[in-house]
């Protein structure tokens, strides 16, 4: 039985060549932590870092694994030892868009570090370090908004205050008719 593509990106194909490690990012990233508390493996991730290409049908863009168990991992992190080997997972859609991929790559490589919490400063230091590109820019990010329009129920906005319609071109809903300004 063959295997069929799911989830948003299940269409892709994985590279032949093992996904690249952007030496300068990996540089950059340990520089902005230098001094950052919560940041406890930072001195050793460069060397514990291992990519892998994520399956087709996965619909996460990358994660981070801990090959030491939860609770030792929190005993290393308590202590501020050696965090063992770290598995980054990217998705192979990645490989076409370089912005993205760079973008994913940071974010993934600050959680190996001990960011592992989606918090602000993880945000930040991500944006500054690889910034997110634009929808414009980035055919990936625009055929995965497609394809999250094309599964909705919702096609079109109406407005309950002035009856204007309009074909659903977002992912979000606009939080104001585009006819008369009133909140939707």
């Amino acid at each position: 039985m063959g295997k069929h593509p799911s989830g948003i990106l299940g269409d892709a194909k994985t590279p032949k060549h093992a996904p690249h490690l952007p030496e300068n990012l990996v540089e950059n990233v340990i520089q902005s932590l230098s001094g950052e508390l919560e940041a406890v493996f930072t001195p050793w991730i460069a060397d514990r870092i291992e990519l892998i290409w994520l399956e087709a049908d996965d619909d996460r863009l990358g994660m981070t694994r801990f090959e030491e168990g939860a609770n030792e991992l929190l005993r290393r992190r308590r202590l501020r030892l050696d965090p063992g080997r770290v598995t980054i997972g990217l998705h192979p859609a990645l490989a076409e868009d370089l912005a993205l991929y760079e973008h994913t790559f940071v974010h993934e490589l600050l959680h190996a570090s001990g960011l592992t919490l989606h918090s602000k400063k993880h945000d930040d230091l991500t944006n500054q370090i690889a910034p997110s590109p634009k929808m414009s820019e980035s055919p990936l990010l625009q055929k995965m908004r497609e394809e999250i329009i094309g599964q909705s129920v919702v096609s079109q906005w109406n407005c309950k205050n002035c009856g204007y319609v309009w074909d659903r071109k977002t992912v979000t809903k606009p939080k104001r008719c585009f006819k008369c300004a009133k909140p939707l």
